[in-house]
């Protein structure tokens, strides 16, 4: 019994490492590679789920986003992927236009490289980010206010989306939590993607990035559907199969320098 039950410890443990390395994973591909029953890797992946490992779905199971940590823990995190990224989102501002950047890590690292003496408006509901573009006279920086979450370091809920309902800016750096290429992109806070869901339906481009462990990934609340994203940055390395689904939406795929 005791050596059954490492068995199937090992299991989960390879099991896990599928679902974090690939995004998503199939009961029935699982139960041919290891050579066992559906059953039996249902059962390991209700039991990875039930401790927060990873989201059930029909037929298999999705990659817990990494965003869903709080911010503290995901400022340190992956610093050098998310300056590769965020050098890509600040290629995509041109000169004179109006810029919401939405509140995230990635989002933060687009704002120390936003182009000088591009005579910008910028607006944001993170203090990091305004932090940056603060003392930067070439920007005109418009800050919304509202009680900021900690577990978000931004200011989200009623009184940030009213004073944002009265902007419509230009280009969107939308922050993402994770993205799905069948249901669209999802957030791990209610107030956060209802707060998403105004920015994106008052700006007349929206894009945004994303780290390879929130493709195909998945979270408790829906922002928008894929066809409201024009453009997705990558890392240089995302695999191939990752982003195609992307690409068949319509979604401009770039890939961000390594």
């Amino acid at each position: 019994m005791a050596q059954m039950d490492l068995m199937a410890a090992e299991r989960q443990v390879a099991i896990l490492d599928r679902v974090r390395r690939n995004g998503r994973v199939l009961a029935s591909e699982l139960a041919i590679e290891f050579e066992t029953s559906e059953d039996t890797i249902r059962r390991a992946l209700r039991e990875l789920a039930d401790q927060g490992l990873c989201k059930r779905v029909y037929g298999g199971a999705l990659a817990i986003s990494p965003a869903s940590e709080a911010i503290a823990v995901r400022n340190a995190e992956h610093m050098d992927r998310k300056a590769a990224l965020g050098a890509a989102l600040a290629d995509l501002v041109t000169k004179g236009q109006f810029v919401f950047i939405d509140g995230g890590t990635t989002n933060l690292a687009a704002a120390r490289m936003i182009p000088r003496n591009f005579a910008l408006t910028v607006a944001t509901q993170d203090p990091a980010i305004a932090a940056v573009l603060a003392t930067r006279e070439d920007v005109t920086l418009i800050l919304i206010g509202g009680q900021v979450k900690p577990h978000l370091g931004s200011a989200v809920g009623v009184e940030a989306t009213r004073q944002m309902m009265d902007l419509r800016p230009d280009l969107l750096l939308l922050g993402l939590c994770a993205f799905d290429p069948q249901s669209g992109v999802w957030a791990f806070d209610a107030e956060d993607a209802a707060f998403k869901r105004s920015l994106v339906k008052n700006s007349r481009k929206t894009v945004t990035a994303a780290l390879n462990e929130k493709l195909d990934a998945s979270g408790p609340f829906r922002v928008c559907p894929v066809e409201s994203i024009q453009t997705l940055i990558v890392e240089s390395n995302a695999p191939r199969r990752a982003t195609k689904p992307f690409v068949a939406r319509g979604v401009q795929v770039r890939t961000a320098k390594p």
